[in-house]
């Protein structure tokens, strides 16, 4: 097998890692993310050599991509991210387990909040990976378990199907495909379904997700701020704004907020709320 990484990275350009090594850059979509001026290594503009050094950065600060892959982590790098959500949700037993893709394993189906952090979150839109066996020994000994050993396959659907023969009750599962939050709804109605990597999406498709969906990672998309937002229940966030789509979704976000030591600004008023400082363009 083709020792070969694929993730839509910084402002979606497509990046390929084999080897250790960066060996390909594609041209961003976006021009600036608010986002990635936080990484480790800040991309203040969307350029090829600085999105290759940030990629550079992840590899050698927690093994992104490599046989030394760091699968363990307590630190919140965002409030509202997707792992840390799903981390502080697992802590309070909103759900009990998540299924989420980490590169040199694959899906993942985790019950450990810190797995779900070291995994889910430094990572960005992993597309395709290739399976290392030290990686998957290190999350089976976090207590996690690798769907697919042979090939690292990133499959929710067939992972959630593990989750759920395995026992779970209420599971949640992160999804970056519109026609999939469908699948699954259909299928598991008791799963959270939370939409993530979600930029340049259609308007169609940002319609299922909203109706299917707990929770949505609006992305640098505009038509999930214009259907998505209309229809949130709350939008956590400004710059990457979350929206909660349901009561349990709700319920994420607050239990977030009432586990945090942060300071936040609430206020009612009509949804979606841009603040000027989104990633630029939208699209």
């Amino acid at each position: 097998m083709t020792d070969e990484h694929i993730i839509e990275a910084a402002g979606m350009a497509r990046v390929v890692v084999s080897n250790g090594i960066v060996v390909s850059v594609g041209e961003p979509l976006l021009k600036s993310c608010p986002l990635a001026r936080k990484f480790g290594y800040p991309v203040i503009q969307m350029e090829i050599p600085e999105i290759k050094k940030n990629i550079e950065e992840r590899m050698s600060s927690f093994g992104m991509c490599t046989p030394e892959r760091d699968v363990i982590s307590d630190d919140d790098f965002v409030l509202f991210g997707a792992s840390e959500l799903l981390s502080n949700a697992l802590r309070s037993g909103i759900i009990d387990c998540a299924v989420i893709a980490c590169d040199g394993a694959g899906s993942v189906v985790c019950d450990n909040p810190l797995l779900v952090q070291g995994i889910g979150g430094r990572m960005s839109g992993l597309v395709k990976t290739v399976p290392y066996r030290q990686v998957i020994e290190r999350i089976e000994d976090a207590g996690g378990i690798v769907t697919d050993i042979e090939t690292a396959s990133i499959n929710p659907l067939s992972a959630l199907k593990s989750a759920v023969n395995s026992g779970y009750k209420n599971p949640a599962v992160t999804v970056a495909s519109a026609a999939l939050s469908e699948e699954i709804r259909c299928e598991y109605p008791e799963a959270v379904i939370v939409a993530v990597h979600t930029t340049g999406i259609s308007p169609q498709d940002a319609e299922i997700l909203s109706d299917n969906c707990d929770l949505i990672s609006a992305c640098a998309s505009v038509h999930l701020r214009n259907i998505a937002g209309k229809k949130a229940l709350v939008q956590a966030g400004n710059s990457v704004p979350v929206y909660a789509m349901t009561k349990r979704g709700r319920k994420i976000i607050f239990d977030k907020l009432m586990n945090s030591d942060k300071q936040v600004f609430v206020k009612g008023m009509n949804l979606p709320y841009m603040g000027g400082n989104d990633p630029k363009p939208l699209i």
